[in-house]
């Protein structure tokens, strides 16, 4: 397989400097640059295009999740892997919905790491094992779901709300609508996109409504 060319972006410096010794000992991969903010990043992007971009979560001026979708919008062949702290499947949600290829703990640096590059290299998607498995097969069905165009307008504008995090009682004012009525297209739904609880909805619609 042809040489990877890497990004590491992390407002780490430490931690960015041990991922590049670690990266320095594999042949096939070598860091091109590194970035400390959303923005450093983007930057960085205008003079580079690499293969893999290695992003925190947590970082100054523009962070993971929020520059992620403009990464993608700008180059959209480019991979992105998130390497994180942050073992909790509400960030693995938004990862992934913001188009992310692969989700790895940055405690597993000595053990998952390359594998999950190699995967997500392939075109894989990688998610850390330690994420409990349901997490995953819950985004699959959510992501599934998002396919099928099914939605009346009405519906979707219930989504959009939902997305915004608007209870039953503000859609129900909002659209000029009963409650009842909010509950029974919130239920319609979830039946057509096969979500089964009020977390998945809401995965679901911020994935859906969340801007590229």
């Amino acid at each position: 397989m042809a040489v990877c060319n890497i990004i590491v972006a992390d407002d780490h410096a430490l931690f960015r400097q041990g991922l590049k010794m670690l990266i320095a000992g594999v042949p096939d991969l070598q860091v091109i640059g590194e970035a400390a903010s959303g923005l450093q990043l983007l930057e960085l992007l205008e003079k580079l295009t690499p293969d893999l971009i290695l992003l925190d979560i947590g970082m100054p001026d523009l962070g993971g999740l929020e520059v992620l979708p403009k990464i993608k919008a700008i180059h959209p062949d480019v991979k992105v892997m998130i390497l994180t702290m942050h073992n909790d499947r509400e960030f693995l949600y938004r990862a992934l919905a913001a188009g992310a290829d692969g989700y790895c703990l940055k405690k597993e640096a000595d053990t998952q790491f390359f594998a999950a590059i190699e995967k997500v290299r392939q075109g894989q998607m990688h998610v850390s094992a330690e994420l409990p498995a349901q997490s995953v097969r819950d985004w699959r069905q959510v992501r599934a779901g998002a396919q099928r165009p099914l939605l009346t307008e009405r519906e979707r504008e219930i989504l959009n709300l939902i997305a915004e995090g608007k209870a039953n009682k503000q859609v129900a004012a909002l659209l000029s609508i009963s409650v009842h009525t909010v509950e029974r297209h919130r239920a319609n739904i979830m039946r057509k996109l096969e979500l089964h609880s009020m977390a998945e909805l809401i995965h679901y619609a911020l994935g859906k409504n969340r801007p590229a």
